[in-house]
C-alpha cells in the first residue's frame, strides 16, 4: 500500500501549481512588521483548500492567519506553522543589480533554483505544507486524522519594535483558550535541508554599557577610563566562554558558549568616558535561561564595577522568556520524528537525518507552553537565510510536498482514497 500510495502522490502532483505558488509566495513582500501582505496571499490559498482561514491581528496591522477546520474528527490533529516575515532586503538590489536577481521579490529560476527574499526561509516550507494538503485532495485522499496550519508573524528580529514573537504568543493564547484546537504534533517550517530537527538552542542577548567619566587627554587623571574597565570585562567574558566550551555537550548541538557581537568606546581626543558592547549566549539543550543568565552575571560581576565606573546590563531580545529564548528538546526517538525523517527518505532517497536546530526558533512556545511535542523540518539549507544568495532548489521544494503528504497518512490515517477504502 505505501508503495502504491507514493505513486498516486507523485503522479497526482501539480508540479507547475506548486511551483507557481511559491514564486507568487515570494513575490508578497513581507518584511517584518508589513506581514498582511503575505497573509492575505496565504488566506486565499487557504479558503480554495477548503481549510475555512481565520485572519486575526496579534498587533495593529499585523495579522495571524490559521485554519479553523481542525479536530473535527476522532483522529490526531497535526498542525503546520510558519512564521509568515521575512528579513529586509537593503542592499540585495545593489549587489544583484543587473541582474535577473535584482528584484528580492521577483522568485527568477535560475539552475533549478528559486531565488528570493524568503524563499529558503521560509516561504518554502510554508507552501510546502498547503503543497501537501493540495496533493492529497488531488489524490483524492480522506483523512482519519486532521491536519491544521497556522501562519504566524513578527519571528524575524532586526526591525525596530518588532522581533518578539507576538504572534507566536498570539497562537499559543488561543490554543489554550480553546479557540484553535490543541494540537497533538507540531512540524515548525524552518530550513533543514529536509532533516528532522529534534532539538534547539537557546540564547540571550546582553548589551552592557559601562560607564566612566569623560576628561581632556592632556589630564587623564581627571577621568575615569570606561574602555579599560570594558576590557576587564570582556577578558572575563572570554574566560566564561572558554569554561562553557570546557562543559557539558549536546549530541546535536555541542557545548554552549557566548560571542561578543559587538562594541563601541572612544571616538574623542579624550578618556573614553562610555563604551557599550553588545554578546550573544548560546544555551544546549537542557540548560536553564535564568541560571545561564545568573552564571554569565556572576562572571563579570567581580570586574564590571570599579572607583567611579557603573555598568548596567539590558536584555532586549525576549521571546518565550522575558531574557531571550529558551532551548528545547524532545526525544529523537519520537516515533512522529522517526516517521518524518522515513518519508522523506522514501520520497528523496536522502536527507531525514535526525538533528538538531543551530538556530532559535519558536518551538519553545509549543513544548513548553502547551504540552505539544514538535520538530523543524523543511526544504532548504538555514547557511543561505538573510543573506544575498537566498534560494531554494525546486527539486528539494517539490519532494518535500510528497514527503509531507505521505508523512500526514501516515500520522493522521486513510479512511479512503479513490478507488475505496484503505
Amino acid at each position: 500500500m505505501s508503495s502504491d500510495l507514493k505513486k498516486r502522490l507523485l503522479d497526482a502532483q501539480d508540479k507547475d501549481a506548486d511551483i507557481a505558488l511559491l514564486r507568487t509566495a515570494i513575490s508578497k513582500q513581507s518584511v517584518t512588521g508589513n506581514e498582511r501582505n503575505f497573509v492575505e496571499f496565504l488566506s486565499s490559498a487557504m479558503a480554495e483548500l477548503n481549510l475555512a482561514p481565520c485572519v486575526a491581528d496579534f498587533s495593529a496591522e499585523r495579522p495571524n492567519v490559521w485554519s479553523s477546520k481542525a479536530a473535527k474528527s476522532a483522529g490526531p490533529n497535526i498542525l503546520f506553522v510558519g512564521h509568515t516575515d521575512t528579513v529586509h532586503v537593503r542592499g540585495w538590489s545593489e549587489n544583484w543589480k543587473g541582474t535577473e536577481r535584482e528584484d528580492p521579490f521577483a522568485a527568477p529560476i535560475i539552475d533549478g533554483e528559486i531565488w528570493g527574499r524568503g524563499a529558503c526561509d521560509l516561504k518554502a516550507g510554508i507552501c510546502a505544507a498547503l503543497g501537501a494538503k493540495r496533493l492529497l485532495d488531488d489524490a483524492g485522499v480522506e483523512l482519519i486524522g486532521d491536519v491544521s496550519f497556522a501562519f504566524i508573524g513578527d519571528e524575524e528580529s532586526g526591525e525596530e519594535g518588532t522581533g518578539v514573537s507576538a504572534g507566536a504568543k498570539d497562537l499559543v493564547t488561543r490554543i489554550k483558550s480553546g479557540e484553535i484546537p490543541k494540537p497533538d504534533f507540531v512540524v515548525y517550517v524552518e530550513p533543514t535541508k529536509l532533516d528532522v530537527y529534534t532539538a534547539q538552542i537557546g540564547f540571550f542577548i546582553a548589551d552592557i554599557k559601562v560607564t566612566g567619566k569623560s576628561a581632556y587627554f592632556g589630564t587623564p587623571r581627571e577621568g575615569v577610563d570606561a574602555l579599560k574597565a570594558t576590557h576587564k570585562i570582556l577578558s572575563a567574558v572570554w574566560q566564561h566562554g572558554e569554561d562553557l566550551e570546557q562543559g557539558e555537550s549536546h549530541e546535536f548541538l555541542g557545548t554552549s558558549d557566548i560571542l561578543v557581537t559587538g562594541i563601541n568606546g572612544g571616538g574623542y581626543i579624550a578618556v573614553p568616558g562610555e563604551c557599550t558592547l553588545s554578546l550573544i549566549r548560546k544555551l544546549r539543550p537542557g540548560e536553564n535561561l535564568d541560571a545561564a543568565v545568573a552564571s554569565f552575571e556572576q562572571a563579570i560581576g567581580d570586574v564590571a564595577v570599579g572607583e567611579g565606573i557603573t555598568t548596567t546590563i539590558s536584555y532586549p531580545a525576549g521571546r518565550d522568556h522575558t531574557h531571550g529564548g529558551s532551548p528545547v528538546e524532545i526525544s529523537p526517538d519520537h516515533p512522529a520524528a522517526r516517521d518524518l525523517a522515513d518519508c522523506i527518505k522514501e520520497v528523496f532517497g536522502v536527507r531525514g537525518v535526525i538533528g538538531g536546530a543551530p538556530y532559535w526558533s519558536e518551538n519553545p512556545f509549543f513544548v513548553n507552553e502547551i504540552g505539544c511535542p514538535a520538530i523543524y523540518c523543511a526544504p532548504g539549507d538555514i547557511s543561505v537565510a538573510h543573506t544575498f544568495e537566498e534560494r531554494i532548489n525546486v527539486e528539494e521544494y517539490l519532494a518535500a510536498i510528497r514527503a509531507f503528504a505521505l508523512f500526514i497518512t501516515r500520522y493522521c490515517g486513510i479512511k479512503k482514497t479513490k478507488g475505496g477504502n484503505e
